[in-house]
C-alpha cells in the first residue's frame, strides 16, 4: 500500500498565541471544513487539546456516505506543534502534523499529512480520480475559510 503525503503552508496575519488558540481548539475544525462534508464534533471538549485526547467527529466525505472519525492527539508542544492520528475513520492511515512558527508577516502554519487509502487496490485505483481531488478541495476550502476568519494569507 502506498503512503501518500500532503504538505501545505500558509502565513496568517496574526500572532503565534492567536494561531495556537484557534488551531488547538478542536471545535474550530468545523469552521475550516467544506459545508458539504457535514463535519460535526461529537465529543465534549476542553478549549485546548492535550496529549492523549480522543476526539470523535461525524463526517460525510462523499454524498450519501457518512462515517465516524476518531482521532487521538498523540503529541503536543504548546505554540510549536501538535499531531493527530486517526484511530477510526475513512482512511487506512491518517497522521497529521500541525506546525506553527512566528515569522515576519505573522505566523507560518504548516501541515504535513501522511495517509493510506482504504479498500486496498480499489482505493489505490480511486485515489487519483476521487480521493486526491476530495482532499485537494478540503485543503482549498480550509485556506479560503482561514482567509475569511483572519484576513489575507500568504503562501
Amino acid at each position: 500500500m502506498k503512503l501518500y503525503t500532503i504538505k501545505k503552508h500558509n502565513i496568517l496575519p496574526i500572532d503565534l498565541e492567536q494561531a495556537w488558540i484557534f488551531f488547538s481548539n478542536p471545535r474550530n475544525l468545523q469552521k475550516l471544513m467544506p459545508e458539504d462534508m457535514k463535519f460535526e464534533v461529537k465529543s465534549e471538549l476542553p478549549h485546548e487539546i492535550y496529549t492523549g485526547q480522543l476526539i470523535e467527529y461525524k463526517v460525510s466525505p462523499f454524498k450519501g456516505f457518512n462515517t465516524k472519525w476518531v482521532t487521538e492527539i498523540s503529541h503536543v508542544e504548546r505554540l510549536k506543534y501538535f499531531v493527530d492520528i486517526q484511530l477510526y475513520g475513512p482512511y487506512k492511515l491518517w497522521h497529521h502534523k500541525h506546525f506553527f512558527k512566528e515569522v515576519e508577516d505573522g505566523v507560518l502554519v504548516e501541515d504535513l499529512v501522511h495517509y493510506r487509502v482504504p479498500f486496498g487496490l480499489i482505493g489505490e485505483f480511486l485515489h487519483p480520480s476521487i480521493i486526491q481531488p476530495k482532499l485537494d478541495s478540503i485543503f482549498k476550502a480550509r485556506e479560503k475559510n482561514l482567509e475569511t476568519i483572519f484576513g489575507i494569507i500568504k503562501k
